[in-house]
Protein backbone atom coordinates (compact mmCIF):
# COMPACT_ATOMS: atom_id res chain seq x y z
CA UNK A 1 0.00 0.00 0.00
CA UNK A 2 1.24 3.48 -0.86
CA UNK A 3 2.35 5.47 2.19
CA UNK A 4 0.96 8.83 0.99
CA UNK A 5 -2.55 10.06 1.74
CA UNK A 6 -3.19 13.70 0.79
CA UNK A 7 -6.06 15.95 -0.15
CA UNK A 8 -6.00 18.42 -3.00
CA UNK A 9 -5.81 21.30 -0.49
CA UNK A 10 -2.35 20.13 0.57
CA UNK A 11 -0.94 20.43 -2.95
CA UNK A 12 -1.54 24.08 -3.68
CA UNK A 13 1.46 25.40 -5.56
CA UNK A 14 3.77 27.96 -4.05
CA UNK A 15 3.15 31.29 -5.84
CA UNK A 16 5.64 31.74 -8.67
CA UNK A 17 6.50 35.27 -7.57
CA UNK A 18 7.39 33.95 -4.10
CA UNK A 19 9.65 31.25 -5.54
CA UNK A 20 11.31 33.79 -7.83
CA UNK A 21 11.84 36.21 -4.93
CA UNK A 22 13.37 33.48 -2.76
CA UNK A 23 15.73 32.57 -5.60
CA UNK A 24 16.90 36.16 -6.01
CA UNK A 25 17.34 36.65 -2.26
CA UNK A 26 19.30 33.42 -2.16
CA UNK A 27 21.80 33.97 -4.96
CA UNK A 28 22.36 37.75 -5.22
CA UNK A 29 23.63 38.52 -1.68
CA UNK A 30 27.25 37.50 -1.48
CA UNK A 31 27.87 38.14 -5.17
CA UNK A 32 27.52 41.93 -5.22
CA UNK A 33 29.97 44.10 -3.29
CA UNK A 34 32.35 41.25 -2.42
CA UNK A 35 36.07 41.11 -3.17
CA UNK A 36 37.66 37.84 -4.27
CA UNK A 37 38.15 35.83 -1.09
CA UNK A 38 40.73 33.17 -0.44
CA UNK A 39 38.17 30.42 -1.11
CA UNK A 40 37.41 31.43 -4.70
CA UNK A 41 40.10 33.89 -5.74
CA UNK A 42 42.04 31.15 -7.55
CA UNK A 43 39.09 30.18 -9.75
CA UNK A 44 38.44 33.82 -10.59
CA UNK A 45 42.11 34.15 -11.45
CA UNK A 46 41.86 31.38 -14.06
CA UNK A 47 38.80 33.04 -15.59
CA UNK A 48 40.44 36.47 -15.55
CA UNK A 49 43.63 35.12 -17.13
CA UNK A 50 41.63 33.45 -19.91
CA UNK A 51 39.56 36.55 -20.60
CA UNK A 52 42.66 38.73 -20.96
CA UNK A 53 44.98 36.11 -22.42
CA UNK A 54 45.48 34.11 -25.59
CA UNK A 55 44.21 30.79 -26.92
CA UNK A 56 46.92 29.05 -24.92
CA UNK A 57 45.32 30.28 -21.69
CA UNK A 58 41.92 28.90 -22.74
CA UNK A 59 43.42 25.48 -23.45
CA UNK A 60 45.88 25.48 -20.54
CA UNK A 61 44.07 26.93 -17.49
CA UNK A 62 46.43 28.99 -15.35
CA UNK A 63 46.28 31.73 -12.75
CA UNK A 64 48.57 34.52 -13.94
CA UNK A 65 51.10 31.88 -14.99
CA UNK A 66 50.44 29.31 -12.24
CA UNK A 67 49.01 26.10 -13.80
CA UNK A 68 45.48 25.26 -12.59
CA UNK A 69 45.04 21.74 -13.95
CA UNK A 70 43.36 19.98 -11.02
CA UNK A 71 39.91 20.70 -12.50
CA UNK A 72 38.45 20.74 -15.99
CA UNK A 73 38.15 24.05 -17.86
CA UNK A 74 34.36 24.32 -18.31
CA UNK A 75 33.65 26.55 -15.31
CA UNK A 76 36.62 28.76 -16.22
CA UNK A 77 35.41 29.04 -19.81
CA UNK A 78 31.94 30.17 -18.75
CA UNK A 79 33.35 32.73 -16.32
CA UNK A 80 35.80 34.04 -18.92
CA UNK A 81 32.99 34.40 -21.48
CA UNK A 82 31.00 36.41 -18.91
CA UNK A 83 34.00 38.67 -18.37
CA UNK A 84 34.37 39.15 -22.12
CA UNK A 85 30.69 39.99 -22.56
CA UNK A 86 29.95 42.04 -19.45
CA UNK A 87 33.28 43.03 -17.91
CA UNK A 88 33.22 46.43 -19.57
CA UNK A 89 29.88 47.15 -17.92
CA UNK A 90 30.06 45.57 -14.46
CA UNK A 91 33.77 45.06 -13.92
CA UNK A 92 35.58 41.75 -14.26
CA UNK A 93 34.82 40.51 -10.75
CA UNK A 94 31.04 40.97 -10.92
CA UNK A 95 30.95 39.75 -14.53
CA UNK A 96 32.64 36.50 -13.51
CA UNK A 97 30.07 36.07 -10.75
CA UNK A 98 27.30 36.16 -13.33
CA UNK A 99 28.41 32.59 -14.03
CA UNK A 100 27.35 31.73 -10.46
CA UNK A 101 23.84 32.89 -11.27
CA UNK A 102 23.83 30.72 -14.39
CA UNK A 103 25.08 27.71 -12.41
CA UNK A 104 22.42 28.24 -9.74
CA UNK A 105 19.63 28.55 -12.31
CA UNK A 106 20.73 25.33 -14.04
CA UNK A 107 20.78 23.42 -10.76
CA UNK A 108 17.52 24.84 -9.40
CA UNK A 109 15.55 24.26 -12.61
CA UNK A 110 16.96 20.75 -12.96
CA UNK A 111 15.93 19.82 -9.42
CA UNK A 112 12.46 21.30 -9.93
CA UNK A 113 11.73 19.59 -13.25
CA UNK A 114 13.22 16.30 -12.10
CA UNK A 115 10.95 16.20 -9.04
CA UNK A 116 7.99 17.35 -11.14
CA UNK A 117 8.36 14.52 -13.65
CA UNK A 118 8.91 11.95 -10.90
CA UNK A 119 5.90 13.22 -8.94
CA UNK A 120 3.57 12.86 -11.93
CA UNK A 121 4.34 9.16 -12.33
CA UNK A 122 1.59 6.75 -11.36
CA UNK A 123 3.63 4.87 -8.72
CA UNK A 124 4.36 8.13 -6.87
CA UNK A 125 0.75 9.29 -6.64
CA UNK A 126 -1.02 9.30 -3.26
CA UNK A 127 -3.81 6.89 -2.41
CA UNK A 128 -7.16 7.67 -3.94
CA UNK A 129 -9.59 8.85 -1.27
CA UNK A 130 -12.89 7.04 -0.79
CA UNK A 131 -14.98 10.08 -1.70
CA UNK A 132 -12.50 11.74 -4.04
CA UNK A 133 -10.65 14.98 -3.42
CA UNK A 134 -7.16 13.62 -3.99
CA UNK A 135 -4.78 15.87 -5.96
CA UNK A 136 -4.35 15.68 -9.72
CA UNK A 137 -1.02 14.24 -10.95
CA UNK A 138 0.25 17.59 -12.25
CA UNK A 139 -0.71 19.40 -9.05
CA UNK A 140 0.99 16.76 -6.91
CA UNK A 141 4.09 16.83 -9.11
CA UNK A 142 4.25 20.63 -8.91
CA UNK A 143 3.99 20.55 -5.12
CA UNK A 144 6.76 17.97 -4.85
CA UNK A 145 8.89 20.05 -7.22
CA UNK A 146 8.42 23.16 -5.07
CA UNK A 147 9.29 21.14 -1.99
CA UNK A 148 12.42 19.64 -3.56
CA UNK A 149 13.65 23.06 -4.65
CA UNK A 150 13.06 24.56 -1.19
CA UNK A 151 14.98 21.71 0.42
CA UNK A 152 17.77 22.09 -2.15
CA UNK A 153 18.30 25.81 -1.57
CA UNK A 154 17.73 25.34 2.14
CA UNK A 155 20.65 22.91 2.48
CA UNK A 156 23.41 24.30 4.65
CA UNK A 157 26.20 22.94 2.48
CA UNK A 158 24.96 24.55 -0.72
CA UNK A 159 24.55 28.01 0.80
CA UNK A 160 28.25 28.84 1.01
CA UNK A 161 29.49 26.96 -2.04
CA UNK A 162 26.82 28.27 -4.41
CA UNK A 163 28.25 31.78 -3.92
CA UNK A 164 31.83 30.77 -4.71
CA UNK A 165 33.33 31.00 -8.19
CA UNK A 166 34.52 27.42 -8.31
CA UNK A 167 34.27 24.32 -10.53
CA UNK A 168 32.44 22.49 -7.72
CA UNK A 169 29.61 25.02 -8.00
CA UNK A 170 29.10 24.11 -11.65
CA UNK A 171 29.59 20.42 -10.96
CA UNK A 172 26.65 20.16 -8.53
CA UNK A 173 24.36 21.92 -11.02
CA UNK A 174 25.40 19.57 -13.80
CA UNK A 175 24.79 16.60 -11.50
CA UNK A 176 21.24 17.87 -11.01
CA UNK A 177 20.90 18.23 -14.79
CA UNK A 178 22.20 14.68 -15.29
CA UNK A 179 19.61 13.40 -12.81
CA UNK A 180 16.87 15.20 -14.73
CA UNK A 181 18.07 13.83 -18.07
CA UNK A 182 18.18 10.30 -16.61
CA UNK A 183 14.55 10.62 -15.50
CA UNK A 184 13.54 11.82 -18.95
CA UNK A 185 15.38 8.90 -20.52
CA UNK A 186 13.55 6.36 -18.34
CA UNK A 187 10.25 8.01 -19.23
CA UNK A 188 11.08 7.99 -22.95
CA UNK A 189 14.06 5.72 -23.76
CA UNK A 190 15.07 7.09 -27.16
CA UNK A 191 18.45 7.72 -28.77
CA UNK A 192 17.86 11.46 -28.44
CA UNK A 193 17.37 11.28 -24.68
CA UNK A 194 20.36 8.94 -24.40
CA UNK A 195 22.49 11.46 -26.31
CA UNK A 196 21.37 14.30 -24.02
CA UNK A 197 22.24 12.17 -21.00
CA UNK A 198 25.67 11.63 -22.54
CA UNK A 199 26.18 15.36 -23.02
CA UNK A 200 25.36 15.85 -19.34
CA UNK A 201 28.02 13.24 -18.48
CA UNK A 202 30.54 15.00 -20.74
CA UNK A 203 29.84 18.40 -19.21
CA UNK A 204 30.18 16.86 -15.73
CA UNK A 205 33.60 15.56 -16.76
CA UNK A 206 34.76 18.94 -18.08
CA UNK A 207 33.57 20.66 -14.91
CA UNK A 208 36.12 18.90 -12.68
CA UNK A 209 37.20 15.34 -13.48
CA UNK A 210 36.02 12.13 -15.07
CA UNK A 211 35.59 9.96 -11.96
CA UNK A 212 31.99 10.92 -11.04
CA UNK A 213 30.86 10.72 -14.68
CA UNK A 214 32.30 7.22 -15.13
CA UNK A 215 30.83 5.98 -11.86
CA UNK A 216 27.42 7.48 -12.58
CA UNK A 217 27.33 6.05 -16.12
CA UNK A 218 27.74 2.57 -14.61
CA UNK A 219 25.12 3.43 -11.99
CA UNK A 220 22.60 4.49 -14.63
CA UNK A 221 23.13 1.23 -16.50
CA UNK A 222 22.53 -0.75 -13.31
CA UNK A 223 19.39 1.29 -12.61
CA UNK A 224 17.92 0.18 -15.92
CA UNK A 225 18.25 -3.40 -14.69
CA UNK A 226 16.51 -2.60 -11.38
CA UNK A 227 13.73 -0.92 -13.34
CA UNK A 228 13.45 -3.95 -15.65
CA UNK A 229 14.14 -2.03 -18.84
CA UNK A 230 15.24 -4.06 -21.92
CA UNK A 231 18.90 -4.96 -21.40
CA UNK A 232 20.12 -4.82 -25.00
CA UNK A 233 18.44 -1.50 -25.73
CA UNK A 234 19.75 0.00 -22.48
CA UNK A 235 23.29 -1.14 -23.24
CA UNK A 236 23.10 0.33 -26.75
CA UNK A 237 21.74 3.63 -25.49
CA UNK A 238 24.40 3.83 -22.77
CA UNK A 239 27.02 3.29 -25.44
CA UNK A 240 25.59 6.23 -27.37
CA UNK A 241 25.64 8.31 -24.20
CA UNK A 242 29.30 7.48 -23.55
CA UNK A 243 30.24 8.38 -27.13
CA UNK A 244 28.46 11.73 -26.82
CA UNK A 245 30.26 12.36 -23.53
CA UNK A 246 33.62 11.58 -25.12
CA UNK A 247 32.82 13.82 -28.08
CA UNK A 248 32.15 16.73 -25.75
CA UNK A 249 35.36 16.12 -23.79
CA UNK A 250 37.29 16.06 -27.10
CA UNK A 251 36.27 19.70 -27.66
CA UNK A 252 38.98 20.50 -25.12
CA UNK A 253 41.21 17.43 -25.18
CA UNK A 254 41.90 17.32 -28.92
CA UNK A 255 43.07 20.91 -29.52
CA UNK A 256 44.89 20.95 -26.18
CA UNK A 257 46.88 17.89 -27.27
CA UNK A 258 47.53 19.06 -30.83
CA UNK A 259 48.46 22.65 -30.03
CA UNK A 260 50.33 21.81 -26.78
CA UNK A 261 49.97 25.29 -25.25
CA UNK A 262 53.08 26.53 -23.46
CA UNK A 263 54.92 23.51 -24.83
CA UNK A 264 52.88 20.85 -23.02
CA UNK A 265 49.45 19.27 -23.03
CA UNK A 266 47.35 19.87 -19.87
CA UNK A 267 45.71 16.43 -20.13
CA UNK A 268 48.42 14.32 -18.39
CA UNK A 269 48.36 16.54 -15.29
CA UNK A 270 44.56 16.61 -15.27
CA UNK A 271 44.29 12.82 -15.61
CA UNK A 272 47.03 12.24 -13.05
CA UNK A 273 45.15 14.30 -10.47
CA UNK A 274 41.97 12.34 -11.20
CA UNK A 275 43.61 8.92 -10.89
CA UNK A 276 45.80 9.61 -7.85
CA UNK A 277 42.95 11.11 -5.81
CA UNK A 278 41.11 7.76 -5.62
CA UNK A 279 42.05 5.49 -2.75
CA UNK A 280 40.53 2.97 -0.39
CA UNK A 281 38.24 4.45 2.29
CA UNK A 282 40.15 5.37 5.41
CA UNK A 283 39.12 6.19 8.94
CA UNK A 284 39.89 9.86 8.23
CA UNK A 285 37.73 9.98 5.08
CA UNK A 286 34.83 8.20 6.80
CA UNK A 287 35.07 10.49 9.83
CA UNK A 288 35.12 13.56 7.58
CA UNK A 289 32.08 12.37 5.64
CA UNK A 290 29.90 11.74 8.66
CA UNK A 291 31.16 14.67 10.72
CA UNK A 292 30.66 17.18 7.91
CA UNK A 293 27.65 15.46 6.34
CA UNK A 294 25.45 15.82 9.42
CA UNK A 295 25.23 19.58 8.94
CA UNK A 296 26.19 19.75 5.26
CA UNK A 297 23.15 17.76 4.09
CA UNK A 298 20.71 19.29 6.58
CA UNK A 299 17.68 19.32 6.28
CA UNK A 300 17.68 16.95 3.29
CA UNK A 301 19.13 13.81 4.87
CA UNK A 302 16.44 13.15 7.56
CA UNK A 303 13.62 13.51 5.02
CA UNK A 304 15.50 11.41 2.45
CA UNK A 305 16.16 8.66 4.96
CA UNK A 306 12.51 8.65 5.94
CA UNK A 307 11.50 8.41 2.27
CA UNK A 308 13.51 5.20 1.85
CA UNK A 309 11.84 3.75 4.93
CA UNK A 310 8.32 4.89 4.04
CA UNK A 311 8.48 3.50 0.48
CA UNK A 312 10.31 0.28 1.43
CA UNK A 313 7.32 -1.95 0.65
CA UNK A 314 7.17 -0.81 -2.98
CA UNK A 315 9.52 -2.08 -5.68
CA UNK A 316 10.77 -0.58 -8.93
CA UNK A 317 10.07 3.01 -7.87
CA UNK A 318 11.97 5.43 -10.09
CA UNK A 319 11.81 8.24 -7.51
CA UNK A 320 13.63 6.00 -5.00
CA UNK A 321 15.81 3.74 -7.16
CA UNK A 322 17.50 6.44 -9.24
CA UNK A 323 18.36 9.05 -6.56
CA UNK A 324 19.22 6.39 -3.98
CA UNK A 325 21.58 4.67 -6.43
CA UNK A 326 23.29 7.98 -7.14
CA UNK A 327 23.59 8.74 -3.43
CA UNK A 328 25.21 5.35 -2.84
CA UNK A 329 27.69 5.76 -5.69
CA UNK A 330 28.61 9.32 -4.77
CA UNK A 331 29.01 8.39 -1.11
CA UNK A 332 31.58 5.77 -2.10
CA UNK A 333 33.43 8.40 -4.14
CA UNK A 334 33.39 10.82 -1.21
CA UNK A 335 35.00 8.37 1.20
CA UNK A 336 37.39 6.78 -1.32
CA UNK A 337 39.67 9.80 -1.65
CA UNK A 338 43.12 10.66 -0.33
CA UNK A 339 42.24 14.19 0.70
CA UNK A 340 38.54 14.65 1.67
CA UNK A 341 37.01 18.01 0.81
CA UNK A 342 33.59 19.57 1.28
CA UNK A 343 33.25 20.35 -2.43
CA UNK A 344 32.84 16.65 -3.22
CA UNK A 345 29.91 16.43 -0.79
CA UNK A 346 27.95 18.87 -2.94
CA UNK A 347 27.16 16.16 -5.48
CA UNK A 348 24.90 14.36 -3.02
CA UNK A 349 22.59 17.33 -2.50
CA UNK A 350 20.40 17.09 -5.67
CA UNK A 351 19.45 13.40 -5.25
CA UNK A 352 19.01 13.84 -1.50
CA UNK A 353 16.74 16.86 -2.00
CA UNK A 354 14.59 14.97 -4.51
CA UNK A 355 14.28 11.93 -2.24
CA UNK A 356 13.49 14.21 0.68
CA UNK A 357 10.57 15.72 -1.24
CA UNK A 358 9.02 12.26 -1.49
CA UNK A 359 9.62 11.59 2.20
CA UNK A 360 7.86 14.71 3.42
CA UNK A 361 4.28 13.68 2.36
CA UNK A 362 4.62 10.45 4.36
CA UNK A 363 5.46 12.21 7.65
CA UNK A 364 2.92 12.77 10.37
CA UNK A 365 1.53 16.24 11.00
CA UNK A 366 3.12 16.42 14.45
CA UNK A 367 6.61 15.91 13.02
CA UNK A 368 6.04 18.58 10.37
CA UNK A 369 4.80 21.06 13.00
CA UNK A 370 7.87 20.34 15.12
CA UNK A 371 10.09 21.23 12.18
CA UNK A 372 8.14 24.46 11.72
CA UNK A 373 8.56 25.56 15.31
CA UNK A 374 12.21 24.57 15.39
CA UNK A 375 12.86 26.72 12.31
CA UNK A 376 10.93 29.67 13.71
CA UNK A 377 12.62 29.70 17.10
CA UNK A 378 16.21 28.92 16.11
CA UNK A 379 16.42 31.05 12.97
CA UNK A 380 14.64 34.02 14.56
CA UNK A 381 17.06 33.87 17.49
CA UNK A 382 20.06 33.72 15.12
CA UNK A 383 18.76 36.69 13.11
CA UNK A 384 18.27 38.65 16.32
CA UNK A 385 21.84 37.93 17.43
CA UNK A 386 23.22 39.13 14.08
CA UNK A 387 21.34 42.41 14.44
CA UNK A 388 22.62 42.80 18.02
CA UNK A 389 26.24 42.25 16.93
CA UNK A 390 25.77 44.78 14.12
CA UNK A 391 24.42 47.38 16.56
CA UNK A 392 27.16 46.62 19.08
CA UNK A 393 29.98 47.37 16.65
CA UNK A 394 28.66 50.96 16.29
CA UNK A 395 27.37 51.65 19.81
CA UNK A 396 29.85 49.60 21.84
CA UNK A 397 27.02 48.01 23.83
CA UNK A 398 26.75 45.29 24.96
CA UNK A 399 30.49 45.49 25.55
CA UNK A 400 31.21 41.78 25.11
CA UNK A 401 29.41 41.77 21.75
CA UNK A 402 31.35 44.79 20.53
CA UNK A 403 34.64 43.16 21.50
CA UNK A 404 33.78 39.85 19.85
CA UNK A 405 32.57 41.58 16.68
CA UNK A 406 35.89 43.35 16.09
CA UNK A 407 38.59 41.45 18.01
CA UNK A 408 39.61 39.45 14.93
CA UNK A 409 39.83 42.57 12.76
CA UNK A 410 42.62 44.76 14.15
CA UNK A 411 42.66 48.17 12.55
CA UNK A 412 39.19 47.87 11.03
CA UNK A 413 36.86 50.90 11.32
CA UNK A 414 33.18 50.00 10.82
CA UNK A 415 31.11 52.21 8.51
CA UNK A 416 27.36 52.52 8.11
CA UNK A 417 26.04 51.66 4.62
CA UNK A 418 22.47 52.75 4.03
CA UNK A 419 21.77 50.45 1.07
CA UNK A 420 22.97 47.37 2.96
CA UNK A 421 20.87 48.35 5.97
CA UNK A 422 17.73 48.76 3.85
CA UNK A 423 18.19 45.33 2.25
CA UNK A 424 18.79 43.66 5.61
CA UNK A 425 15.82 45.41 7.21
CA UNK A 426 13.53 44.50 4.31
CA UNK A 427 14.57 40.83 4.53
CA UNK A 428 13.88 40.85 8.26
CA UNK A 429 10.41 42.33 7.74
CA UNK A 430 9.75 39.66 5.11
CA UNK A 431 10.74 36.96 7.60
CA UNK A 432 8.36 38.36 10.21
CA UNK A 433 5.55 38.37 7.62
CA UNK A 434 6.34 34.77 6.67
CA UNK A 435 6.24 33.63 10.30
CA UNK A 436 2.96 35.52 10.85
CA UNK A 437 1.44 33.81 7.80
CA UNK A 438 2.44 30.40 9.11
CA UNK A 439 1.15 31.00 12.66
CA UNK A 440 -2.07 32.85 11.85
CA UNK A 441 -3.36 30.82 8.91
CA UNK A 442 -2.14 27.33 9.87
CA UNK A 443 -1.86 26.30 6.19
CA UNK A 444 -2.19 22.65 5.23
CA UNK A 445 0.04 22.88 2.13
CA UNK A 446 2.81 20.32 1.97
CA UNK A 447 5.69 22.74 1.50
CA UNK A 448 4.92 24.68 4.69
CA UNK A 449 7.43 22.51 6.58
CA UNK A 450 10.38 23.63 4.46
CA UNK A 451 9.48 27.16 3.39
CA UNK A 452 10.26 28.43 6.89
CA UNK A 453 13.60 26.64 7.15
CA UNK A 454 14.63 27.80 3.66
CA UNK A 455 13.39 31.35 4.27
CA UNK A 456 15.20 31.55 7.59
CA UNK A 457 18.45 30.32 6.06
CA UNK A 458 18.15 32.91 3.30
CA UNK A 459 17.55 35.61 5.94
CA UNK A 460 20.68 34.48 7.79
CA UNK A 461 22.74 34.76 4.59
CA UNK A 462 21.27 38.14 3.61
CA UNK A 463 22.06 39.61 7.03
CA UNK A 464 25.65 38.35 6.99
CA UNK A 465 26.36 39.54 3.44
CA UNK A 466 24.87 42.99 3.93
CA UNK A 467 25.55 44.00 7.54
CA UNK A 468 29.02 42.40 7.70
CA UNK A 469 30.25 42.37 4.09
CA UNK A 470 32.91 45.02 4.83
CA UNK A 471 34.27 42.92 7.69
CA UNK A 472 34.43 39.82 5.49
CA UNK A 473 36.25 41.71 2.74
CA UNK A 474 38.72 43.08 5.27
CA UNK A 475 39.50 39.66 6.75
CA UNK A 476 39.30 37.39 3.68
CA UNK A 477 40.57 39.57 0.82
CA UNK A 478 44.16 40.25 -0.20
CA UNK A 479 43.31 43.57 -1.85
CA UNK A 480 44.98 45.71 0.81
CA UNK A 481 48.18 43.63 0.80
CA UNK A 482 48.27 43.67 -3.02
CA UNK A 483 48.22 47.48 -3.11
CA UNK A 484 50.97 47.68 -0.49
CA UNK A 485 53.18 45.38 -2.56
CA UNK A 486 52.46 47.29 -5.77
CA UNK A 487 53.55 50.54 -4.10
CA UNK A 488 56.96 49.02 -3.25
CA UNK A 489 57.73 47.48 -6.64
CA UNK A 490 60.80 48.90 -8.41
CA UNK A 491 60.22 51.01 -11.50
CA UNK A 492 60.52 49.40 -14.94
CA UNK A 493 60.02 45.92 -13.52
CA UNK A 494 60.01 43.08 -16.05
CA UNK A 495 58.48 40.28 -13.93
CA UNK A 496 58.12 38.88 -10.42
CA UNK A 497 59.12 35.41 -9.26
CA UNK A 498 56.97 34.00 -6.48
CA UNK A 499 55.96 30.94 -4.49
CA UNK A 500 52.53 32.22 -3.41
CA UNK A 501 49.43 30.07 -3.80
CA UNK A 502 46.61 30.37 -6.30
CA UNK A 503 44.38 32.73 -4.29
CA UNK A 504 47.24 35.09 -3.41
CA UNK A 505 48.66 35.07 -6.93
CA UNK A 506 45.31 36.05 -8.45
CA UNK A 507 44.69 38.78 -5.89
CA UNK A 508 48.13 40.33 -6.35
CA UNK A 509 47.82 40.20 -10.14
CA UNK A 510 44.28 41.59 -10.14
CA UNK A 511 44.50 44.28 -7.45
CA UNK A 512 48.23 45.09 -7.62
CA UNK A 513 48.87 44.38 -11.33
CA UNK A 514 52.00 42.39 -10.45
CA UNK A 515 53.62 40.97 -13.63
CA UNK A 516 54.24 37.40 -12.51
CA UNK A 517 56.28 34.96 -14.55
CA UNK A 518 54.36 32.91 -17.09
CA UNK A 519 53.72 29.17 -17.13
CA UNK A 520 57.27 28.50 -18.32
CA UNK A 521 58.84 30.60 -15.54
CA UNK A 522 61.78 32.96 -15.92
CA UNK A 523 64.47 34.99 -14.16
CA UNK A 524 63.12 38.26 -12.72
CA UNK A 525 64.32 41.33 -10.90
CA UNK A 526 61.84 40.92 -8.03
CA UNK A 527 60.94 38.02 -5.74
CA UNK A 528 57.75 37.70 -3.66
CA UNK A 529 57.81 34.96 -1.05
CA UNK A 530 55.05 33.63 1.17
CA UNK A 531 55.99 32.02 4.46
CA UNK A 532 55.08 32.00 8.15
CA UNK A 533 55.87 34.58 10.81
CA UNK A 534 57.28 31.70 12.85
CA UNK A 535 60.26 31.44 10.45
CA UNK A 536 63.16 33.68 11.44
CA UNK A 537 66.12 32.37 9.45
CA UNK A 538 66.64 34.29 6.20
CA UNK A 539 68.25 31.27 4.57
CA UNK A 540 65.16 29.20 5.33
CA UNK A 541 62.87 31.96 4.07
CA UNK A 542 64.88 32.21 0.85
CA UNK A 543 65.11 28.47 0.32
CA UNK A 544 66.04 27.88 -3.30
CA UNK A 545 67.45 31.40 -3.67
CA UNK A 546 70.84 32.77 -2.69
CA UNK A 547 70.20 35.38 0.00
CA UNK A 548 73.28 37.33 -1.16
CA UNK A 549 71.48 38.13 -4.43
CA UNK A 550 68.39 39.70 -2.84
CA UNK A 551 67.59 42.79 -0.79
CA UNK A 552 64.40 43.03 1.28
CA UNK A 553 62.04 45.81 0.12
CA UNK A 554 58.85 45.13 2.05
CA UNK A 555 57.35 42.77 4.58
CA UNK A 556 53.69 42.52 5.56
CA UNK A 557 50.53 40.45 5.95
CA UNK A 558 46.80 40.72 6.30
CA UNK A 559 45.87 42.24 9.68
CA UNK A 560 43.47 39.37 10.38
CA UNK A 561 46.01 36.61 9.62
CA UNK A 562 48.31 35.78 12.50
CA UNK A 563 50.53 33.30 10.67
CA UNK A 564 50.80 34.13 6.95
CA UNK A 565 53.53 36.57 5.89
CA UNK A 566 54.75 38.02 2.59
CA UNK A 567 58.19 39.38 1.75
CA UNK A 568 59.21 41.33 -1.35
CA UNK A 569 62.84 41.27 -2.49
CA UNK A 570 64.81 43.08 -5.21
CA UNK A 571 67.63 41.40 -7.08
CA UNK A 572 70.92 43.17 -6.38
CA UNK A 573 73.18 40.93 -8.45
Amino acid sequence: MKPVRLSAAATLALPRWAMFALGLLYILPGLVGRDPWKDDAGSFGAMWTMAHGSLNDWLYPNIAGLPALDDGPLAYWIGAVCIKLFGWLTGDMLAARLSNIAFFVIGALSVWFCAFHLGRRNEAQPLRLAFGGQPEPDDYGRTLADTALLIYIGSLGLLWHSHLIAPATLQVSLLAFLLYRAVRYVELPTLGNAALTGLALGALTLARDATPAIALAVTLLLCTRFLRMPALRSLLHMGVAVLCALALVMVWALPASLIAPYGASPLPSWLHTTLTDIDWPTRASLAHFFRAGIWFFWPAWPFAGWAVYAWRRQSGLLHIVLPLSMVGTLTLLCVAVRMPEQGSLLLLLPPLAIMAAFGLPTMKRGAINAIDWFSVMVLTMVAGLIWMFWAAKFTGWPLWMARNALKLLPGFAPEFHLAAFIVAASASVGWIALVHWRISRQPSVLWRAVVLSSGGLILFWVLLTTLFIAEFNYSKSYAQVARQIAAKLPAQLDCVETNVGAAQRESFAYFGHLPFTGVNGGKCQALLLQDSVKLRDDKENLQGHDSRNWALLWEGRRPSDRDERFRLYRRIR
